[in-house]
């Protein structure tokens, strides 16, 4: 599907399970540079039963994760159709999906998003592009991030993109090639324990605000063996669950306390990789809403422009990039970068799904 213009949607589930990102995204090429625009856009909350069901599915047995998927990928179909339908929107080329991650272990080669089972085509009249991540590992690579191609291709002007979400990941060009990686867990943490507060997220870090640094617990995060791998490298549930979880519940801190010195720990680790002099960093992802964090990171990095962006670059970035990589598998083109993930080579990642 070669041609200069893309009239398509965006859809991404984040690990922090706010709820599912849709993006009417109008995507331009012209001489040889992409252009977007994202027009409406939506979150669409989970309620109580889906949160549950997500945060549990790390658990799950090979018989309940089929039944998981197959819900999760009816629950789809239906979200992205109500959302077509209530905005009018006609002419689609492509909807274009990166599902929800339940099960990342890479060094396993295995990966798992639901809500890309091939039924999901039956929904729509137009491709379904979706499952981008499992090519990626079975060619050896992490899988994870895929949003760095977007930041070359459409933020390249910024020295430093940075997404605030669930996991922190940081994208850059080093030696001539963009590079990638997770660097730490933030709202997957930090939400938990806002949760403790009776809160689902901690509103600006205004409750870390009140926290105090508990250096103990400071300086062991900061030892972990994961900050000190090189990349590339990713970041799933499964580490929070096994390792960040039980180091913190060692430790006898008030919820604030965890508050303060967890966020304190992320802007700590962003700094560690953020260190060119003079450049510009772009945040999105919910966490740029921390305002608590993000002075922590100009403390620790005052050598860096920090950009907030508008409110759908920052709520929207990944659903935007998952529509490109939806339009770049439509051409054929590359949309996973080697360079990235560790795969053995660059390639066109992801499937594309219709009714015909």
């Amino acid at each position: 599907m070669f041609k200069n213009h893309y009239n398509v949607i965006g859809v991404m589930s984040g690990t922090s399970l706010d709820g599912v990102d849709i993006a009417h995204v109008n995507f331009t090429l012209n001489n040889a540079t992409w252009h977007y625009k994202i027009g409406v856009c939506e979150t669409i909350p989970y309620n109580q039963e889906w949160i549950t069901a997500l945060k549990n599915g790390i658990n799950y047995g090979t018989t309940e994760l089929e039944t998981l998927n197959k819900k999760y990928t009816s629950y789809l179909g239906e979200l992205i159709s109500h959302f077509i339908t209530k905005n009018q929107l006609t002419n689609l080329d492509a909807i274009c999906s990166h599902g929800h991650t339940i099960l990342h272990q890479p060094q396993n080669g295995f990966t798992l998003q639901i809500g890309n089972l091939p039924e999901i085509a039956s929904y729509f009249t137009v491709p379904f592009v979706c499952d981008f991540r499992v090519q990626d590992v079975e060619l050896g690579g992490q899988g994870a991030p895929l949003v760095p191609i977007g930041d070359q291709i459409l933020f390249s002007s910024y020295t430093y993109c940075l997404n605030l979400g669930g996991f922190s990941n940081v994208s850059m060009f080093e030696n001539g090639k963009r590079i990638a990686f997770d660097i730490s867990p933030v709202n997957t943490v930090l939400n938990l324990y806002a949760e403790k507060l009776g809160f689902p997220f901690d509103e600006g870090g205004k409750h870390a605000a009140k926290g105090i640094l508990n250096t103990s617990l400071f300086e062991t995060l900061n030892a972990l063996p994961f900050y000190h791998q090189p990349y590339p490298k990713s970041l799933g549930f499964e580490y929070v669950k096994d390792i960040i979880l039980p180091l913190i519940e060692k430790f006898n801190c008030s919820t604030e306390d965890v508050l303060h010195t967890f966020t304190k720990h992320v802007a700590f680790q962003i700094a560690k990789v953020t260190t060119q002099k003079n450049s510009t960093l772009l945040v999105t992802g919910g966490g740029a809403y921390n305002t608590f964090l993000i002075n922590e990171i100009q403390k620790n990095a005052p050598y860096i422009q920090i950009t907030i962006p508008d409110t759908k670059t920052i709520e929207f970035k990944e659903a935007l990039i998952f529509a490109l990589l939806g339009v770049l598998k439509l051409r054929n083109e590359i949309n996973v970068l080697a360079s990235v993930t560790g795969a053995q080579k660059d390639h066109s990642s992801g499937k594309i799904f219709t009714t015909n």
